[in-house]
């Protein structure tokens, strides 16, 4: 089936690019705004865009046709921490994705304590496996009250228990147990079956095709 996406409406756009794109990671990001409060929002148009130098983007959209409060205070300010959701967080993650007002702090609705940062001025979610402390580099206006904001992470926190080896760096990634958003209605997807495939070199791959070559040969 051809979609001609200049042709439709930009919900179905949405929909269409929303059930195919998946899974995407969330970043549950927490911001300070001028006076001070703060605020907590998850955005599933996020993902890493370099490793070297480290560089997230994440894409911010409006509400009822306004700015998100996430949106603004990345626009007026220049920090702030990407926290990542595991399973166990889900419910309290689902809580600060409400339309509450930029008066209201979603941490406290949904329970959540916070913890300093290090090198930046918004604390991080106590609770979350792994948390960026990130400064922002560019925000990028895409159209009204919608921008793509490209930050850099300065600072990482992840959860001992996941940590096998911190001179490595080496990750337990299975045992952060993060979540993804799917399509839309309210679909996640959970880290309960993996698969392994490791990257080839030409001749492994060459000598994998020859060798299924002869086989269908005989």
């Amino acid at each position: 089936m051809y979609f001609d996406l200049a042709a439709i409406d930009r919900r179905s756009i949405y929909k269409l690019m929303t059930a195919t794109i998946v899974p995407r990671p969330i970043a549950w990001v927490v911001t300070r705004d001028s006076a001070g409060g703060l605020n907590a929002a998850p955005f599933s148009f996020f993902g890493l865009m370099s490793g070297d130098p480290p560089v997230i983007a994440i894409g911010v959209g409006s509400r009822q046709g306004k700015p998100k409060d996430t949106g603004v205070n990345l626009r007026d300010g220049g920090e702030f921490v990407v926290n990542l959701v595991s399973r166990e967080l889900m419910a309290q993650m689902n809580v600060t994705a409400i339309d509450f007002g930029p008066e209201v702090d979603e941490l406290e609705m949904a329970g959540l304590r916070t913890a300093p940062s290090i090198k930046v001025a918004p604390p991080r979610i106590a609770a979350a496996p792994v948390a960026f402390e990130c400064v922002t580099q560019h925000v990028l206006p895409i159209d009204d009250n919608r921008w793509l904001v490209v930050g850099r992470p300065v600072a990482m926190h992840v959860r001992d228990g996941a940590v096998l080896d911190a001179e490595r760096h080496y990750i337990d990634t299975p045992g952060l147990d993060l979540v993804g958003r799917m399509q839309g209605g309210g679909w996640y997807a959970l880290q309960d079956h993996l698969v392994e495939m490791r990257p080839l070199t030409e001749a492994a791959w060459r000598e994998q095709a020859g060798a299924a070559g002869a086989e269908e040969s005989r």
